[in-house]
């Protein structure tokens, strides 16, 4: 079996940005990933302006305070302001540009206008609330890079530069084939002894948090030919195909002999992991396939930790590797086995800023219920017997799965 830090980097380095980009407006772009650099066309600000409402004036006018000056004008946002005679304020508010001979801004609430002009009861200090032409971006910097997974900011930053759209890679498509004489589709009748299909709909899912296209969904009976029909229509149509089930050694585990047989090569077989140990990642028409194992909990954990970090790089994102966090156990029994084990916990924060990371009762790769109770899973390293107070690695669903 090979180890899981090995496959996980096999799994991301088989990712190829798109060649296909498509340019869009401004409001098509969330979640889409950003196909260029984009350089600043202007500064922003655009001129110094005014990070408050308060008074333009120059600090020496208010040394001899109390004293009062009178207003000159008042220039709101969007107006040009006059030029600052000496000895006089201009009323300003949040976005006003700054008046030339200004050096300061007093905000309102340390200043009394009246019909008089307006009372400084203390000096100002030069430099004061004043947002500096150029500091948020400079014209000509670069100010979002190739493979940014665009959300509200990014799109943000595009508008306040003027840009009303940009290039992006086409979305990824993505095939899941799902396998079993077993499995009927949620809705059908159930005979005895069958169960209802979770993964193929548990994947479309976690695909679509992860921003493909729509997922073409395949069922095949447990049959070589079949199972090979499915495969050679899914890598024809899809920029990658997940597989579930049929990748282990059972007399019913056809999916290897069927990459095979169409002319597959495997790059890795079984890892070293629970859940999770029977997964296989093959070529097969220059498209990769990722075989998972069939067990929902099981899947749920490859298509987390290893087929995640895969999709993000065949989208063309710079990060395919989020982060991962660091908990304390608490637990009561020991954890540990001859895997890496992810169990599936949830996480407190405590008053002193530690994460507790509290394990479900049932650890089980049949326990689904477990998968919308968990907040991510933690892992226990092979050989090792982990019991409450033990610091571990975590992975938080919410930053592996989008």
């Amino acid at each position: 079996m090979l180890d899981f830090d090995t496959a996980q980097a096999r799994l991301a380095a088989r990712a190829r940005p798109p060649e296909q980009q498509e340019t869009l407006p401004l409001a098509a772009l969330y979640g889409r990933v950003l196909a260029h650099d984009v350089v600043a066309a202007l500064d922003l600000p655009p001129a110094d302006n005014s990070a408050m409402d308060g008074y333009a004036v120059r600090a020496a006018d208010t040394a001899a305070a109390p004293v009062t000056l009178p207003v000159q004008q008042r220039c709101f946002a969007g107006q040009a302001p006059e030029a600052l005679r000496p000895g006089q304020a201009i009323r300003l508010f949040t976005g006003s540009v700054i008046p030339a001979g200004a050096d300061t801004v007093v905000m309102q609430e340390d200043c009394q206008e009246d019909e008089s002009g307006v009372a400084f009861q203390a000096p100002a200090s030069p430099g004061r609330h004043i947002r500096r032409r150029g500091e948020d971006m400079r014209q000509g910097s670069r100010i979002l890079v190739r493979g940014a997974l665009l959300g509200a900011g990014e799109i943000a930053i595009l508008a306040a530069q003027g840009f009303a759209q940009a290039s992006v890679y086409a979305p990824l498509k993505v095939g899941i084939l799902t396998t079993g004489d077993e499995l009927v589709a949620p809705g059908d009748p159930l005979p005895p002894a069958a169960i209802y299909n979770s993964n193929a709909p548990m994947l479309a899912g976690l695909c679509q948090g992860l921003g493909t296209a729509p997922a073409l969904l395949r069922h095949a009976r447990d049959d070589a030919r079949a199972i090979e029909a499915a495969l050679e229509e899914l890598t024809g149509a899809c920029d990658l195909v997940l597989s579930v089930g049929g990748a282990s050694v059972g007399e019913k585990d056809l999916v290897k002999p069927a990459i095979e047989s169409l002319g597959g090569a495997l790059d890795l077989w079984r890892v070293r992991m629970k859940p999770g140990k029977p997964v296989a990642l093959a070529d097969l028409n220059g498209r990769p396939v990722a075989c998972l194992p069939g067990n929902p909990v099981s899947a749920f954990a490859v298509f987390t930790l290893l087929v995640s970090p895969l999709i993000r790089g065949l989208q063309g994102r710079g990060r395919i590797l989020p982060p991962t966090r660091h908990g304390i156990l608490e637990t009561d029994r020991p954890l540990g086995g001859d895997r890496d084990d992810f169990i599936r916990v949830q996480a407190a924060l405590t008053p002193s800023g530690t994460t507790v990371l509290t394990p479900h009762a049932q650890q089980s790769s049949g326990a689904l219920s477990s998968l919308a109770w968990a907040d991510g899973l933690a892992r226990i390293p092979a050989g090792s017997l982990l019991s409450s107070g033990a610091e571990v690695t975590w992975y938080a669903l919410p930053d592996w799965l989008r």
